[in-house]
């Protein structure tokens, strides 16, 4: 028997600001199997400090090339939480037995609130204000947009700008958290690319030459892209990234009172930049593409992270995890999903492009209106329940041991409010083809839910004991070296994930 995808009411906002419900994520799954007890061993010794050697060389994450790690492995580094593959916790001290004396102004501590699979140890790196969008510069420096606009967690100490964060020494911490472009208040997307570093000011994309290891800016950066078909407020943020093939997409966020017109114009959506103005609209239908990544791995396949309608679980919304492709329509603010009208979305049954009277939802019918048509809308990859709010994602080929290889890992934000549903997860792709498989967390008609090709990975930022204490997940990003790295734009914290003996 075929079983029905509906999803419950739950309350999603891509923002904070003051809401005026806080719906969570009460009845909504999570990804397939536990996070705290599923996962295989990354191998290695589970204590720390007695992992194997150096990493293999390489130059790059693409395709699982890995830089090398420090003597004893990552997960051997003072102050790591390590998951020991015998089911334990434990945390690594210094050689005096003592515990790693986090400074008590860093707006660091111990990350042993977190639950990891077995054989993985998180480590923390930094502390960053309202740390948004984080990306490796191509030198190994971490940067990251901290930005200080509405709708971003309640993120009061952004600091308007874009930060850089070396680790020189190698010790798992950043050297130092310094200023790299200041007066930033609306940034999020970076990028390194072709020998120049793209950032987003308000709804400008700028860019400026930039060389391996340079840690302050050289000159002034030039605008390459205005985007201002529709500004939102709320959905200000721009992430962008390139394909193989040098093509760069922007996102652009449309507003959750957006009319449906049949036409359905371009408003919320992604572009390409082609050196136009405005740019060259590739896809439309997002109420709010969050973040924008591309994976090169040698398919050319770039994904993004669609944040739908608000208080439309009932009708079927869900979030998405959606492939980049030239000329697809996601529905919104007509459809929820493909062959999936809106319930309330209704129009005169005279405009083209609806649905006959009887096809229609039952609000169309009493109304004596027509729903609009949804075949074109096209289906998602991953779905979210909506309050899951996923943001960040990046693409994790070899650098971890299965089954934690071959995945789309995701940092989702949670609900406003409650930050219930907060974690992150890994979704497989097929190395093959670079397609992400099906996986979500919907409930399902009969009950339950089937999460398919979606794991959590990270748990513990939604403790229903002391909620809201650890912030939230942001963004999610792969080190040269195999690492992973999270942010959080609620407590500015900024750690990195890696298997034990690697």
């Amino acid at each position: 028997m075929k079983r029905v995808i509906l999803a419950l009411t739950v309350t999603s906002f891509a923002c904070s600001g003051p809401s005026p419900m806080d719906g969570g994520t009460a009845g909504g799954g999570r990804a397939g199997g536990s996070a705290a007890t599923g996962g295989g061993s990354a191998g290695g010794s589970g204590t720390g400090g007695s992992g194997g050697g150096g990493r293999a060389g390489g130059a790059g994450t693409a395709g699982g090339a890995m830089l090398p790690s420090p003597d004893g492995g990552w997960c051997g580094l003072p102050g790591s939480w390590v998951h020991d593959t015998d089911g334990g916790y434990h945390e690594v001290g210094l050689e005096d037995g003592g515990r790693y004396p986090y400074p008590p102004d860093s707006g660091l501590a111990s990350l042993n609130w977190l639950k990891l699979p077995p054989g993985f140890c998180v480590h923390q790196f930094a502390n960053v204000g309202n740390s948004r969008q984080i990306r490796f510069a191509p030198g190994g420096e971490l940067f990251a947009a901290s930005p200080t606009a509405a709708a971003t967690s309640t993120g009061t100490n952004g600091r308007a700008a874009i930060v850089v964060m070396p680790d020189d020494d190698r010790d798992g911490f950043a050297d130092s958290v310094t200023n790299y472009r200041s007066g930033l208040g609306s940034t999020q997307g970076l990028m390194f690319f072709d020998g120049g570093f793209f950032f987003q000011n308000g709804t400008f994309i700028m860019s400026e030459p930039y060389a391996p290891g340079q840690r302050a800016p050289t000159g002034n950066p030039t605008p390459r892209l205005n985007i201002i078909v529709l500004i939102d407020s709320n959905h200000w943020p721009k992430t962008l990234d390139h394909d193989d093939t040098g093509r760069i997409f922007v996102t652009n966020g449309s507003n959750q009172g957006e009319q449906c017109i049949t036409s359905r114009p371009f408003k919320g959506g992604i572009v390409e930049m082609d050196g136009t103005d405005g740019g060259r609209q590739v896809a439309k239908g997002l109420r709010n593409a969050i973040y924008l990544r591309c994976h090169h791995d040698g398919n050319n396949r770039c994904f993004a992270n669609e944040l739908a309608k608000d208080y439309s679980a009932a009708q079927g919304g869900r979030e998405k995890l959606i492939p980049v492709e030239d000329g697809d329509d996601w529905g919104y603010p007509c459809c929820a999903a493909q062959n999936l009208p809106y319930l309330d979305e209704c129009l005169a049954c005279t405009t083209p492009g609806t649905e006959a009277l009887d096809a229609s939802t039952p609000i169309c019918k009493v109304r004596n209106e027509c729903s609009p048509k949804c075949e074109t809308t096209k289906p998602e990859s991953a779905s979210f329940i909506i309050g899951d709010t996923p943001f960040g994602l990046d693409f994790i080929d070899n650098q971890f041991p299965p089954p934690w290889d071959h995945r789309v890992f995701v940092g989702v934000h949670g609900a406003f409010g409650s930050w219930a549903g907060a974690r992150v997860v890994g979704v497989k792709f097929d190395p093959a083809t670079g397609r992400v498989l099906a996986g979500g967390n919907l409930p399902l008609i009969d009950g339950g839910f089937d999460g398919g090709a979606m794991d959590d990975f990270l748990e513990g930022w939604d403790d229903l004991f002391n909620p809201r204490a650890h912030g939230r997940p942001t963004d999610v990003t792969v080190a040269p070296d195999g690492r992973l790295f999270i942010s959080n734009d609620t407590n500015g914290e900024i750690f990195w994930v890696s298997p034990v003996g690697r």
